[in-house]
């Protein structure tokens, strides 16, 4: 196995550094941050950096799992993988949070990243990273997740007891994060990644916070669903493609922003869906830029 100490290292602590800047950035709407729990009672801003730090071993296994199974042509291999040491990861969270789901979307779809890039960087002998394979990432995330994700979904009606996300399926056909997999996270792909490209620098409040309002008018968001029904969810849809097409300065937009958390606040929304894209996309990004 060939060794590109950069790469390596590099990959596993910026996946850690994108969970860290999605919970620092403030304010936003109806989530943890610096400022205040958001719709949230049972978690707060030190919850999510214990979280977060619990996962970097885990982190660093996913890639050199991808690593190592880059010789591999059933990619049925990785999503195996990725799940066995996902169950080890989500433990550590919950051990760390003391039993509260801060990141169990994020580790899902992280372990998906991270074993894949491991992948590819072992299969195609890479020494950096571009939007090219960003966009053949989200292709091996597509063929090593259909089978098995579609076939998650026809077992849910025949289970007993069911998470929020199976009966989010049962009763609206909603899909969520797992379905962004299959997908080859579009909102990643089409959204949030261009979005960022289009600034061509480093992330700031600002930027940040544009780019999680744009990813709320767009997603499939299960807790927000969960929480308020899809009425709700159609609605946030609606308010932040509207501020997030507002004609406002940075502070301005900060100033409307600190009032739509108080709004989403008063009707006990959180859109961890996005919050969850926010970070991968940062993480993409970083990639991305650490070599230009």
């Amino acid at each position: 196995m060939s060794n590109h100490p950069s790469l390596d290292s590099l990959i596993p602590s910026l996946a850690i550094k994108a969970l860290m800047y999605e919970v620092t950035v403030s304010p936003k709407p109806g989530l943890v941050d610096r400022f205040n729990n958001g719709s949230h009672q049972d978690m707060n801003f030190y919850t999510f950096v214990d979280s977060v730090l619990s996962f970097q071993p885990f982190f660093k296994q996913y890639y050199m799992a991808g690593k190592e199974l880059s010789h591999c042509s059933d990619l049925n291999q990785l999503f195996f993988r990725s799940r066995e040491i996902g169950i080890q990861a989500e433990k550590a969270m919950f051990d760390a949070t003391n039993g509260i789901n801060t990141h169990k979307g994020a580790n899902f779809s992280f372990a998906l990243l991270l074993i894949g890039i491991g992948y590819l960087v072992e299969r195609e002998q890479l020494t950096h990273w571009t939007p090219v394979h960003s966009d053949d990432l989200f292709n091996i995330i597509q063929l090593m997740t259909k089978d098995h994700l579609l076939k998650d979904f026809d077992e849910v009606h025949n289970k007993q007891k069911h998470t929020h996300g199976e009966k989010l399926y049962l009763q609206h056909g909603i899909t969520g994060i797992r379905g962004e997999a299959v997908n080859g996270y579009p909102i990643l792909k089409n959204i949030l990644l261009p979005y960022f490209r289009s600034y061509a620098g480093e992330l700031n409040e600002y930027i940040l916070l544009k780019g999680l309002v744009l990813t709320m008018g767009h997603i499939e968001d299960g807790n927000i669903i969960y929480r308020g029904g899809m009425e709700a969810w159609q609605l946030v849809k609606q308010e932040s493609l509207a501020l997030f097409n507002e004609k406002l300065n940075p502070e301005e937009f900060l100033l409307a922003v600190h009032d739509y958390d108080q709004i989403l606040i008063e009707r006990h929304l959180s859109p961890g869906g996005a919050a969850d894209a926010l970070s991968l996309g940062i993480f993409l990004y970083l990639l991305e830029s650490a070599f230009v």
